[in-house]
């Protein structure tokens, strides 16, 4: 295992140890393997990861083996990899890699890094967000299939708010929808327009659709989880590879591919092949940036007509001002 290969990304020449340790034992998938993935959509993965402060999740023995999320930069950071310093939640900071090259990502990979997890900030302006991500996430009773009708109903009520989104696989069950915005906006803020969309979403569909934060009460819908858009919490980056045996990836996809894509047709093996043939679907994402003032006159609204205030942080979150009673519903009742 003391053998070590070298491969250029970029014009740049990163080393790779134990090229034949097998990571994803189901199919034979090794190091080797990984890196060359990342090699062959490069271009791809790095529009999605630039300049973003990024948390790696880490399987240096691979799938069998144990596994961590790593946000601090590692202390044998190459000096041509840039940080960002993000804060925490809590008040706390930390300095992450951000990647503005391929190699960067090819690097990642010879420490185990399957999946990337990327900030929706870039590290010159950490505070304003310039994605809103909606994560589309089946609950039991429902399927990826449910998540694609989901999706659908998503993109009417995006465009009339004036906003455009760009949907991916999440290399599980679910389905991702990244709507590039101006960096104008606080995580707090961003997160509002979340919850608007994602209740607007409900009305329409109250049998299939769902906000409860507390999964006794989701029932078997799609539940729109708008804390992915609460500050430290991260969504996989396009074309990351999942920690699963078939070694699935997340796959950006045009709208007109939605309905019929399955989450099995792209893996580590297939998006090469995918991506040589039609590039990156999503490469035009940088050249919008949308306003929320729809989406957040919508939120102000289900306020003062409605009623509808904050919903629930995540529990690691601090108590936010205004936020409900963070206390699951059958508890509470007792």
């Amino acid at each position: 295992m003391g053998e070590t290969v070298e491969l250029t990304a970029g014009g740049r020449t990163v080393r790779l140890s134990n090229p034949d340790k097998v990571y994803f034992p189901e199919r034979g998938f090794t190091k080797l393997d990984l890196a060359r993935y990342y090699l062959a959509i490069g271009e791809g993965i790095l529009r999605a990861l630039r300049d973003r402060p990024t948390t790696l999740e880490r399987y240096p023995d691979g799938l069998a083996g144990e596994s961590f999320f790593q946000k601090r930069a590692p202390k044998n950071l190459p000096e041509w990899i840039p940080t960002g310093r993000i804060a925490f939640p809590s008040g706390r900071y930390a300095d992450e890699i951000c990647p503005t090259e391929p190699a960067a990502v090819v690097w990642a990979a010879n420490l185990g890094c399957l999946t990337f997890h990327p900030w929706p900030v870039r590290r010159a302006d950490t505070e304003h967000p310039d994605e809103l991500r909606i994560d589309l996430d089946p609950q039991p009773g429902t399927d990826y299939e449910d998540a694609v009708q989901a999706a659908l109903e998503l993109r009417v009520v995006l465009d009339e708010l004036g906003l455009t989104g760009w949907p991916k696989t999440s290399g599980g069950r679910g389905l991702h929808v990244f709507v590039p915005i101006e960096p104008a906006w606080t995580f707090t803020q961003v997160r509002r327009a979340a919850i608007a969309i994602a209740r607007e979403l409900e009305r329409r569909a109250p049998e299939r659709i769902t906000t409860s934060w507390w999964k006794e009460e989701r029932g078997a819908k799609i539940f729109v989880d708008y804390n992915q858009t609460a500050r430290d919490r991260t969504i996989a980056s396009a074309y990351s590879v999942r920690p699963r045996p078939h070694a699935p990836v997340s796959a950006p996809l045009r709208w007109a591919e939605v309905a019929d894509a399955r989450p099995e047709d792209f893996d580590l093996a297939s998006m090469p092949v995918r991506y040589a043939d039609i590039g990156d679907v999503h490469a035009d994402m940088e050249q919008h940036a949308y306003r929320l003032d729809a989406a957040l006159e919508l939120a102000a609204r289900d306020e003062q007509e409605h009623g509808l205030g904050d919903l629930p942080y995540p529990p690691e979150h601090p108590k936010m001002k205004g936020e409900p009673k963070r206390v699951q519903p059958s508890r509470a009742k007792h």
